[in-house]
């Protein structure tokens, strides 16, 4: 069963595409096809167990909108208790790394 934390987080994904597309023009088609296929949770964690730096990320960060990455989304507090210390540490990595919190 999907929690209501859950079923946020899925629809915040979501809403991650629709304004990737509206605010940098970019179209995350292979991120929407992952969303329909495994939901906004397992794609998140999918995301975040590969070492690289996904493509879309990288259209985010050229666009000036981490804000609007998943890593971003798993480090906000309503979402936090749906991923692992690790998972969590991960998504803070990258953004660190891309100077996100430096703002």
């Amino acid at each position: 069963m999907t929690s209501i934390a859950e079923k946020k987080f899925h629809d915040a994904m979501a809403n991650i595409y629709n304004r990737a597309k509206q605010e940098c023009g970019y179209n995350a088609g292979l991120f929407l096809k992952m969303l329909g296929i495994h939901g906004g949770l397992a794609t998140a964690k999918r995301l975040l167990q590969s070492k690289e730096v996904q493509y879309g990320f990288t259209e985010l960060w050229q666009c000036g909108r981490l804000d609007l990455t998943v890593e971003a989304h798993v480090l906000k507090p309503e979402f936090s208790s749906l991923f692992t210390s690790d998972e969590i540490m991960e998504a803070q990595d990258r953004l660190r790394q891309h100077g996100y919190f430096e703002k």
